[in-house]
Formats: structure tokens, sequence, C-alpha cells
């Protein structure tokens, strides 16, 4: 049995045999969240997704560099270079500073992937700190020919690119194709043609995320970030990039044109995507606003839920389907897979109490030789998970006794299950920190409403009713009786 990993090339449509640049190393390269609300289900996918290849690959004894970039600055309401800058907008709405709000969500991102169980990557750069890199990349791309500038904006000149290399070939768009369906978009008659993008935008007076460069006070564009910040940390070529099939264009295709125009060559070998994550059908985001946050989904506190759900079976549900075929959300879903989750966590507690026999009656080299299997075709995340369920039934049968191990097969057992279990697949029994959460949630529960006694004694109603209505929006009721109060979690 071959033991190589392949995966799957976008670039080249097919699975390929991966094989890194400089053995043992690997340079890895996924965007990451722009960070302008709470993370839901959608970002879940891509972390967890790429979480898996970086635990694999290194289990496979490569020194994985894993960057996964922070955008906090350029990335406007409408992908096509016009609109207010997303982080902004929240600032302006929240009336505080665009770092404010930055630096808000990116902690939530962080501990929702902490609480997923996602390790941190190797070097988590953002947009607003690599300006210096972004202006440097505009210079070299107007250099070579391939960008113009009109009114203190830049733009990549997608028509002149295209007489030299091929723009699309990532998603399989065609230049004419774009030039004949592509509309004219308000504010973007500075462009040559509607499809050229934007490298460097000028500010507008009310615009507040801006920076001195040698073309205006302006903003990089969207797309620029990741073509600076993997070359600054991987070098011109490197390994893998990936991300959530949406970005596939325009952003990765934007960001091959770039990478090329300025080095004359891809940067990036092998591009890797994950599917989107579904409501009915529907792909799951912000901007359609159907989106559940996964603190919704931790708490259960969103209307299609029935229930709280922990982060490992978020994990166990991403996990089922295989990352390249679209996940269709539903609380029936959901609740599937905690119950899959709970399984594969009892059988992993019974596996150290199991009784040695003096002869085996199961092979049990088969388990990581066919978790191995599956994880080398393309990540068949769903396969490896089959694969655990045939052995919690025989783990199930060693515990009534209709098979047997011997004493080393059955710490070799231990063992392949716990390192793909746990070190590969990242899943673990957060049962204990889950209650230990809910304990502290009581405990600040309490705090509040012995605060608001006193406030109510002291005659401050207004601090009372405070308390009592933010405890109310997030689904505490609360009940005033003679002795004090009670509350109940809705």
């Amino acid at each position: 049995m071959s033991t190589t990993l392949q995966l799957y090339n976008t670039l080249s449509r097919k699975k390929e045999n991966f094989e890194p640049l400089n053995p043992p190393h690997v340079g890895m390269y996924v965007c990451g969240p722009t960070v302008y609300g709470d993370p839901h289900l959608g970002h879940a996918r891509p972390a967890v997704t790429f979480d898996l290849l970086f635990r694999y690959l290194t289990r496979l004894g490569y020194r994985v560099r894993y960057v996964r970039n922070i955008t906090d600055v350029g990335h406007l309401e409408n992908d096509a270079d016009a609109g207010e800058d997303k982080i902004a907008k929240k600032a302006r709405l929240e009336q505080l500073e665009p770092m404010e709000i930055a630096q808000r969500y990116t902690n939530s991102y962080h501990r929702a992937m902490q609480q997923l169980n996602v390790l941190p990557p190797s070097i988590e750069p953002r947009a607003s700190g690599h300006i210096m890199e972004q202006i440097a990349l505009v210079r070299e791309i107007l250099e070579r020919g391939f960008a113009y500038e009109i009114g203190g904006s830049v733009y990549f000149d997608v028509e002149a690119y295209s007489k030299k290399y091929t723009y699309g070939k990532l998603s399989g768009r065609v230049l004419s194709d774009l030039m004949a369906n592509t509309r004219d978009l308000d504010g973007q008659d500075d462009k040559r043609n509607p499809f050229d993008f934007a490298l460097w935008k000028k500010a507008s007076p009310e615009h507040i995320m801006r920076w001195e460069s040698p073309w205006s006070v302006g903003f990089p564009g969207w797309h620029l970030e990741c073509s600076a910040m993997s070359t600054k940390y991987l070098g011109e070529t490197f390994d893998i990039h990936g991300g959530g099939l949406d970005l596939m264009f325009p952003h990765h295709e934007c960001e091959i044109a770039q990478s090329v125009a300025a080095c004359g060559h891809d940067a990036a070998r092998m591009w890797v995507h994950n599917n989107m994550i579904t409501i009915n059908g529907q792909k799951m985001g912000k901007s359609l606003g159907n989106f559940i946050t996964l603190e919704e989904l931790f708490a259960g506190s969103h209307r299609l839920l029935t229930q709280a759900y922990s982060p490992m079976a978020v994990r166990f549900f991403i996990l089922q389907a295989h990352y390249r075929s679209t996940l269709d959300f539903s609380n029936e879903a959901l609740q599937a897979a905690e119950k899959g989750l709970q399984r594969l966590l009892a059988a992993q507690k019974t596996l150290p109490h199991l009784k040695p026999s003096d002869k085996s009656t199961l092979d049990v080299s088969r388990l990581a030789a066919d978790c191995r299997a599956a994880l080398n075709d393309d990540l068949n995340t769903a396969v490896a998970l089959a694969v655990l369920a045939e052995w919690i039934k025989n783990i199930n049968a060693l515990k009534v006794g209709t098979e047997a191990l011997t004493a080393a097969d059955m710490e070799k057992l231990n063992a392949d299950f716990t390192l793909i279990t746990s070190d590969i697949l990242g899943i673990k029994d957060d049962s204990q920190a889950d209650a230990n959460r809910k304990d502290l949630s009581a405990d600040l529960v309490n705090l509040l409403l012995n605060l608001r006694l006193q406030a109510k004694s002291s005659k401050d109603f207004a601090t009372a009713d405070k308390i009592r209505n933010e405890l109310d929006a997030l689904g505490v009721t609360v009940k005033d009786t003679k002795e004090g109060f009670e509350w109940s979690i809705r």
C-alpha cells in the first residue's frame, strides 16, 4: 500500500502526489478571516480542514510553516472595489476605532478556534502590519507594465496581463466572457475595464484607514495582502495555498495574477479549496444574513437549534464530510454528529480498561493502515471516521469477550486509536471543560444577580434594570422572589 499523500490540486483539477519543495519542509498559506464580526460556522470549516492538513503533514514527519492571515483592512463591501471598508463600517456603527473592532473580533476568532481544538498557525500576519510590503509589490507590478495609476489609485491591468499569461486558469474563467458579461459599476469609472481590480485605492476624505504611498494617501486592495505576506514568509514559490471555495474567484485568481506579474511565475504549486457549508442548499455567510455564529452553536441560542452543541460535536460534524463536498447544516445533522462523537469518545475511554488475552482474534494493524490510506487519499475524513466506526464495534466486542487481543496488540490498538482520534483528527473529550464552563457561567450569573440585589437595595434601579436586561438578552430569565431571585436559561 502506498503511503504517498495525494491532494486535489484545484489548479490542475485532479489529485496529485504531494511532494514538498524542500523535504522535509512544507510551506502552507491559508486565507484567514476578515475580522468584522463574530466567527460563524462557515469560518469553522476552513479552519478545521487546514488544521487537519497541518496536523497530518506534521505527523508524516514534515516541518510545516503554516501561515494564516488576518484581514483587517482593504476588504470592501463589494468585491469589485466599491463600497465601504467592512471593518471601518463596523467601527462607524459602533463608534469605535477600526483597530478596536479588528482586535475584538480577532480575539473572538481565536477563542472559537481554541474551543474547536484548532492549532494556532506558525505565523499569523495582519494586513495592516504589512503595508510597506504591499506598496513594494504594487511598485513591482507597475514597473513590469501590468498595472496603471489613475487619480491616485492603482489598478491591475487584466487585459495587458492576459496578453502574456493566462488569467482565469484557477477558476476556469475566460477573459472574453468576463469582458462580455461584466457590467460597469458605480464609482468605478476610473478603471480602464470593469474587471480590473484595485492594487491601491486613494482614500476618500471620510475613509478612516489610510496610509501614505507614492500614489496617494490610501489603502491596499483586498487581494494584495495575501500575495505580499505569503511571499514574505514563504518565499516566491511555496507548496500549498488554501482557503474556502468562495475565495477561488476573484480573490485567489487575482492573487495568482499579482504574483505572476511581479515574479514571472506562480507562487503556490498546489491550491486546495474546501467547499461551503449551506443552509437549505444556500451558502452560509454574513452577507446573506443566514449564518449561525459559533457562540450561538455552543450555547444553543439560535432559533434553528433545539440544544447547545459542544465544540467537538461541531468539529466532528465538519469531519464527517469530505472537505471538497458541500456540507448542509441542520439541527438533525448536528444531533447525529453529537451521537457519533459520544460513541467515539466512549470507545476511547473503554480501551485502557480492556483485559488482554493470550491470543488475538483481530488484526490491529488494519486500523492505522486503513485510516492512513483514507487520509492519503485527499484527506478523506469521511472514510477515516467510517474505519473508526468499525473499530468501535470491535472495541465493544472486546469488552464483552467475543473478540480478544494480546497485551501487545491491546497497547498498539490504544496507541493508534488515540493517535488518529486526538492527534490527527483533533477530537478530544471536552466534557469536563464544558462542565467547568457551565459551573463558571452559573457563578457569574449569581454574582451579577447579587450585584443587582445590592443595586436595588441602594435604590440604583437603573443599574438593576440594566443587569436584568443584559442577562435577558443573553437568554437568562430572572424571577424575583422573597428570598432574592431565581434564574434559568431559555
